[in-house]
């Protein structure tokens, strides 16, 4: 047996036999991983320090309304223009990013759990940018980090539902279900539709949740497409 068809049968192995199996089991592995602990830890001291701040207003509910609306199209266009960038060829050069080339490796091995949470180096400028815009946007500091504490949580949340679709804890939740589908048929029907990971109105505001049995199964799902264009 080759190497490459090896290591395919060991990573299938491991999933099978060690992948948590109940929330109790998937817990632990989930906090084991940088970014997991990185997104928590930082949710917890914007929330801490919201509450501290006190002076609650109607700027925050609108604050938290509004990202929750927008959060199903940023996830949309993250995984569309981000994580599905294809390689181009520029001045007879490659240009590929970090990003989207594990994004690649985490299609080809969607059991592999240390590659499929966010790259912990894009938290040298998502962190900074967050905060930067929220300051911009937001009338007041107070409501600027009611906003930074809520994406933050959503960030989180996101981690933890994409980080259970991929293990064998089944959903039992009417929702967990949903999401569970949705983010399976990317994986294994068709890479071009169902981008959604925690929240699915973006799929089908831009057309990308059609009927299953009206898609094909693409044949690159599993490898991408890696030919610079």
């Amino acid at each position: 047996m080759n190497a490459p068809v090896a290591e395919a049968k060991d990573a299938r192995s491991l999933a099978e036999s060690n992948s948590p199996q109940t929330l109790a089991e998937a817990l632990p592995v989930f906090l084991r991983h940088g970014s997991p602990r990185i997104v928590l830890g930082a949710a917890a001291i914007a929330v801490v320090a919201r509450l501290g701040m006190g002076g609650w207003s109607i700027g925050d509910l609108v604050a938290v309304l509004a990202l929750s609306a927008y959060w199903p199209l940023q996830e949309w266009l993250i995984h569309v223009f981000i994580l599905h960038f294809r390689p181009v060829q520029m001045f007879g050069r490659t240009l590929d990013f970090r990003v989207p080339r594990k994004h690649r490796a985490h299609h080809q091995r969607p059991w592999d759990i240390p590659i499929l949470f966010i790259p912990m180096h894009s938290f040298i400028y998502a962190l900074p940018l967050l905060v930067g815009l929220w300051l911009l946007l937001a009338p007041t500091l107070a409501i600027a980090m009611t906003g930074i504490a809520a994406h933050l949580l959503l960030s989180a949340h996101y981690e933890w539902v994409h980080f259970l679709v991929h293990t064998r804890v089944q959903p039992r939740t009417a929702l967990y279900q949903r999401l569970w589908r949705n983010h399976r048929l990317h994986h294994f029907k068709n890479e071009h539709y169902w981008f959604g990971v925690t929240m699915l109105s973006g799929d089908r505001l831009l057309r990308t949740a059609p009927a299953v049995k009206d898609v094909p199964t693409s044949p690159t799902a599993r490898s991408l497409v890696t030919t610079a264009q």
